[in-house]
């Protein structure tokens, strides 16, 4: 067998990896016997050369088979989880896992830190105080148990060898590798013991896949993944040109969602919850995806959803009557007359990284309170003057004057009002 600088001359010159090589090098990486810089220059080899669908499927298996394979068949049937490739105020996770365990679907997810100009729902949980996304494997099934929903992160036993390619690739520029996002998604979630999987494949400026042919390959990758293992997949790609809802950030994104989960909250996050849900419903229950749908959005309004909601943060010490508040405020402001014909989702995302809400450097803390508001929406009428944003400070304090000129270039004023564009464009299954 070639030894690892072999390996990544090879896959550097566009050589196909043979199944013994792949799993040597997830073996030796998991054991913490390859260096990083080496496991870096291979995903940086992959992320220019890819991999066959044959490699990626060994390479899934070999990151799943890396730790423990949770054996979640005393909780029932019905076990079913969602992923998103990752947004800009996409804090759909938090309302959706609670939603759908009010719909008796049991939703063992496994979530991950920001990674990019992306936020990361494990940021988000962590904003609450107490909340501990820590917990043992044996806690984990107590309260999917009671609960029917958790949020975890990954532990040393679940999927060890993607946990720290996924903190690599965030530092190193491959994020953006169908290949190494497929891998990636799949080993953590099929790890989780589930039988099904929902898939929110972002698509647009601010998503990692940029053109919806792009989308398109990763979901269909995914779904193939998921299809050889026997697990029943299916994908919706979602635009993501403009952050999610309103809110940017950790603390901010948590009140979001509770909005949300109390019956109001932005229409396309509901819409996107309800959708994404009811695909979860029809795979746990058989049902057709409207009845799912309708289930979904009955739950967020008779209060089942946030009920699960406030038992699953206190099963994992979270106690929400203190999430931090901002300290201050500082307004972005129109200097033109018009309609907002754009909103810069990743200038806003980057931004939100900037102001310390995201992270540069794997080991880097992010500010649990820091986010942005968005307090336009794109159509919307504005005059000169009126607020578009608003910073919310954190530790801090306020943003330097080049970050504030910074956010307000990611919105344009027009002369005439956009055309609509549909949030869901597509289901693959």
């Amino acid at each position: 067998m070639r030894s690892i600088v072999e390996v990544i001359a090879a896959k550097r010159d566009g050589a196909t990896l043979s199944e013994d090589e792949i799993r040597w090098v997830i073996g030796e990486f998991a054991a913490d016997r390859l260096p990083a810089y080496q496991m870096s220059a291979l995903a940086m080899a992959i992320f220019f050369r890819g991999m066959t669908p044959v490699e990626t499927g060994v390479w899934t298996d070999a990151m799943l088979r890396s730790g423990l394979v949770l054996d979640l068949s005393a909780l029932g049937s019905g076990r079913v989880d969602k992923h998103s490739t990752g947004g800009v105020g996409d804090k759909i996770s938090l309302p959706l896992a609670p939603a759908a365990a009010a719909c008796d679907v049991i939703v063992p997810m496994v979530s991950g830190r920001g990674l990019g100009h992306t936020g990361g729902t494990l940021d988000k949980l962590e904003s609450i105080p107490g909340f501990t996304v820590d917990i043992s494997v044996d806690r984990f099934r107590e309260i999917l148990g009671d609960v029917g929903c958790a949020m975890i992160g990954q532990t040393a036993d679940i999927a060890p060898a993607d946990k720290r390619l996924y903190a690599l690739r965030d530092v190193t520029g491959t994020v953006e590798s169908i290949p190494l996002i497929t891998s990636s998604i799949m080993s953590k979630k099929l790890a989780e013991g589930i039988e099904g999987l929902v898939l929110d494949v972002k698509v647009g400026r601010a998503a990692f896949m940029k053109t919806v042919d792009d989308a398109r390959r990763l979901a269909e990758a995914m779904v193939a993944v998921g299809e050889q293992m026997g697990k029943r997949v299916v994908a919706y790609l979602t635009r993501m040109e403009e952050p999610l809802g309103h809110m940017v950030g950790n603390a901010c994104e948590v009140r979001e969602s509770i909005d949300v989960l109390r019956g109001g909250g932005p229409e396309e996050i509901i819409e996107l919850v309800a959708t994404l849900g009811g695909a979860m419903v029809e795979l746990a229950h058989g049902v057709g995806h409207a009845e799912g749908s309708r289930r979904i959005r009955q739950v967020l309004q008779d209060g089942s959803a946030l009920e699960r909601w406030e038992r699953m943060v206190d099963a994992q010490g979270g106690r929400l009557a203190e999430l931090p508040e901002s300290t201050g405020e500082t307004a972005i402001l129109a200097t033109d007359d018009g309609f907002v014909g754009g909103i810069d989702g990743l200038e806003i995302g980057l931004c939100g990284v900037a102001l310390g809400a995201g992270r540069v450097r794997s080991d880097q803390a992010v500010d649990p309170v820091v986010g942005i508001r968005v307090d336009t929406r794109m159509g919307e009428e504005v005059k000169r003057g009126q607020r578009l944003a608003t910073v919310l400070h954190g530790g801090a304090g306020a943003p330097a004057s080049a970050l504030v000129e910074r956010l307000g270039a990611a919105f344009s004023v027009v002369d005439r009002a956009p055309a609509s564009e549909p949030l869901i464009i597509e289901r693959i299954d």
